[in-house]
């Protein structure tokens, strides 16, 4: 782990205790705490990609997590997807859960290779051994292709004295990713878990910089860097910090220059996440906020209104999604699109779009 500059960072680590102690607290008691919630996740999402340098729309973000686009997601939307539902199975599931092995390892996909393959298929020409099912629909599928292999086994044999066979990395067309076959990504991971067993001695906010300064330098998946900031927040909340929600660590991160996030010495890095944290805590205290507000301002147009308006569940949905269609609104009150369109007259929502077509409101 190395010697740590502690006088240069016990003043931000201070600071970053203390905000996060006092957003914590306010959404604990705020009677907009789900949705603030529930808002960070897209938030988070949304800045997580900004820091790798990918630029994903929030409005999209929100409508791809209703399953109402209005146009095909590129790759960028489907990764951020993946971190709002990362932070959602983050938050299912116990304190730390997350920041363990078995979390990272189901986060990124890697199971046991006797539980993915209970059925052994070995392929070796004629000879070749197929141990599945009798009645398995697809045998005689498979024996065609071990039939063909094996005919076409002489081209591989045939290859020039001199030609050299290197081991290429995997390529998966499906997922548009290059695996590299030397990466060693469960000695990484456990290389990042024995760096969280050390940290458990200083504060939380040190401990957490020190964890995403690790993730960052030994890059323990190849793929799913993002879930670093996921894992963060977690142990954020393990070490009861931040309770009530996930923070959305990402979005004070984008505030930091990159020179500061960047930097060659150590001491300059750690300040730089201890900022962050500091920041993010900030903006949550402001869309908190600004959530409260909105939400007294549309609980007066409920006023005198029937016991079985929809008006109420409109006014949930709007305070927990940065935006809101009128798909979005039918489907939570369990109206019409045409009566979704009546609510949002009658609650006054700002409009974002200004269109004819795919029209979308926000709340706060």
């Amino acid at each position: 782990m190395g010697k740590l500059n502690l006088e240069a960072l016990l003043k931000p680590i201070s600071a970053a205790e203390d905000a996060l102690a006092r957003l914590d607290e306010r959404v604990t008691r705020s009677e907009v705490g789900q949705g603030f919630a529930e808002r960070a996740d897209f938030f988070e999402a949304v800045s997580n990609m900004w820091v790798a340098g990918e630029l994903v729309h929030l409005e999209d973000l929100v409508l791809h997590d209703a399953q109402m686009d209005v146009r095909a997601p590129s790759h960028e939307l489907v990764i951020a997807h993946r971190i709002v539902r990362a932070r959602r199975r983050a938050m299912r599931n116990d304190p730390g859960w997350a920041v363990s092995r078995a979390g990272i390892q189901a986060f990124a996909g890697i199971t046991e290779q006797e539980d993915e393959l209970p059925r052994k298929l070995k392929r070796g020409g004629e000879e070749s051994d197929l141990e599945t099912d009798e009645h398995d629909a697809l045998l005689p599928e498979l024996a065609q292709i071990d039939k063909v292999l094996a005919e076409t086994s002489w081209l591989v044999k045939a290859l020039p004295s001199g030609f050299t066979r290197t081991r290429q990395p995997e390529l998966i067309v499906g997922e548009l990713v290059i695996r590299d076959p030397d990466w060693e990504e469960s000695e990484r991971i456990s290389e990042w878990l024995e760096l969280v067993r050390k940290v458990e001695a200083l504060p939380a906010t040190l401990a957490a910089a020190v964890l995403w300064d690790g993730w960052e330098a030994l890059e323990p998946l190849q793929r799913q860097h993002w879930l670093g900031q996921v894992l963060i927040s977690d142990f954020l909340r393990s070490r009861g910090k931040v309770r009530s929600h996930l923070l959305a660590f990402s979005v004070g991160l984008r505030e930091m220059p990159r020179e500061r996030r960047r930097a060659r010495n150590r001491t300059t890095r750690l300040g730089a996440f201890i900022d962050a944290i500091i920041a993010a805590a900030g903006a949550g205290m402001k869309d908190l906020d600004r959530l409260t507000l909105a939400k007294r301002q549309l609980e007066r147009r409920v006023v005198g209104k029937r016991s079985n308006s929809s008006l109420p569940a409109a006014i949930e949905l709007i305070l927990s999604r940065p935006i809101v269609s009128a798909h979005m609104l039918a489907k939570s009150a369990g109206i019409t699109p045409r009566g979704a369109l009546n609510l949002v007259g009658a609650l006054g929502v700002r409009e974002v779009t200004g269109r004819g077509r795919y029209r979308v409101w926000g709340g706060v």
